[in-house]
């Protein structure tokens, strides 16, 4: 039996921003606020998970 386990991607707030359309200030405002998990791997690098940021993104119901 062979398990594959999916490497886990992160990436940093400069790309997660860009990708989505958010300010670096606004994603770290979201992690202050604890609405955004991030990950430190080191005393300067932060990293998010994709997912965790496509999770802020809220449809908007329309009429």
């Amino acid at each position: 039996m062979t398990t594959t386990h999916s490497r886990r991607q992160f990436e940093t707030l400069n790309q997660a921003a860009e990708r989505t359309g958010l300010s670096v200030r606004t994603l770290r405002r979201r992690i202050a606020a604890g609405l955004l998990p991030a990950y430190r791997s080191g005393p300067r690098v932060l990293r998010v998970d994709p997912a965790d940021v496509d999770r802020l993104m809220v449809r908007v119901p329309t009429a």
